[in-house]
């Protein structure tokens, strides 16, 4: 991976280059940001830059032995740590178990997420985690001598995802690091992160894409599609390069879009609870029940938006540019968006919060989802005047 073909993070990577220049390369960073802006692409490229063998002003040359191995995501000094899951022939994985299907993944686009990793590998709705025994493979990545570049990097996706004691395993590889080795956290939730990782490592803010970045992108992955579309899904995607790819995808109707997925759960909820249908509710219930509860929380964040979305079309119609809606969306809200006003958007945003808040408690989604549809059928209820 080139600093070329990086999307956005143009100062970023203007500092990347200036410190290695002046010999300032700090041996474990964390690159925070939100998701959908290529954290990973940019961590490759910046590992990639530093142990090119002819190196250019500005990036790495990409014809060199170890350009072309980084390529391949192959090079013996680059190695990953990201969360796996288990499954009946694997009970205690670590991350080299998935590493085949991991550099495939990779591969195939500039933007990742914890999600679609999780669905790329198949989980079944299984949560991933970095597992205790994947301190282990820390250490050992750590003890490895370099075979042949300059550093030995060890690229890390969703710290917040590590068992304590990986986390302590790696906050001592941290504190004594060996000669020429770089650690690079890529994490969208630092709070989540030990403290004492967090103080031992230099932040790298990432910014979010511009609409122009977002743009330019889709139209690599996108090229048949309408520049207007582009436009509304980037919109919508509020700098998030993962969440415009799947607005643009919804029109297929895959069954693998989560956008589009969310949508429906949506609608769905929303006309069993104003019908007050409990046959319906259930079998909704049910739906949203079985998915995991990375997905439940995704449809929850997708639903605090839709709602808020729904305010401000029905409070201010004349304005369609404050409302960031895709077609499907917009056709739905021409009707639904009358019952969602100022006498009922707060109980809706408290139900829905708390409903995020107890899926990351490990509640029971049936109860969870029953009770929020219930109340959702009251609130809906409620006149404006």
């Amino acid at each position: 991976m080139l600093f070329k073909d990086i999307y956005g993070h143009k100062n970023t990577i203007k500092n990347f280059i200036d410190a290695e220049k002046k010999n300032r390369i700090s041996h474990a960073q964390l690159f925070l940001g939100q998701e959908g802006i290529g954290k990973i692409s940019l961590a490759i490229a910046f590992a990639q830059y530093l142990n090119c063998e002819n190196p250019k002003e500005n990036d790495s040359c990409g014809e060199c032995k170890s350009c072309k191995k980084y390529a391949k995501i192959a090079h013996p000094d680059l190695h990953f740590v990201y969360p796996v899951v288990k499954t009946a022939s694997i009970s205690k994985p670590v991350s080299l178990d998935y590493i085949n299907k991991w550099r495939e993944f990779i591969l195939k686009s500039k933007f990742h997420s914890y999600n679609e990793w999780l669905e790329f590998i198949g989980t079944d709705n299984l949560q991933g985690s970095i597992y205790a025994q994947e301190s282990q493979e820390i250490i050992r990545i750590i003890n490895l001598k370099t075979f042949e570049a300059k550093y030995k990097v060890l690229i890390i996706f969703m710290p917040e995802k590590m068992n304590i004691s990986a986390a302590n395993k790696l906050l001592k590889a941290i504190e004594e690091p060996p000669p020429n080795s770089l650690f690079i956290l890529i994490s969208e939730d630092e709070s989540s992160i030990l403290t004492t990782i967090r103080s031992r490592t230099q932040l790298i803010k990432l910014n979010s894409l511009s609409n122009n970045e977002i743009i330019s992108a889709l139209k690599e992955e996108f090229p048949e599609t309408d520049k207007s579309i582009m436009e509304d899904a980037t919109k919508i995607a509020a700098g998030n390069y993962i969440y415009a790819r799947q607005i643009l995808s919804q029109d297929n109707n895959s069954e693998e879009n989560s956008f589009f997925k969310n949508f429906d759960y949506f609608t769905e909820l929303m006309r069993s609870s104003f019908s007050g249908n409990f046959s319906e509710m259930v079998d909704l219930v049910e739906k949203l029940s079985k998915l995991g509860r990375e997905k439940q929380k995704s449809f929850i964040e997708y639903s605090l938006r839709y709602l808020r979305e729904n305010f401000i079309f029905h409070s201010v119609p004349q304005n369609s540019n404050l409302n960031y809606l895709t077609k499907k969306e917009a056709d739905f809200s021409k009707n639904f968006s009358k019952f969602i006003h100022s006498k009922n958007i707060s109980q809706l945003f408290e139900e829905f919060n708390k409903a995020y808040f107890d899926i990351t408690r490990n509640a029971s989604p049936k109860i969870l989802f029953l009770d929020l549809a219930l109340k959702i059928s009251r609130y809906l209820k409620i006149k404006e005047s």
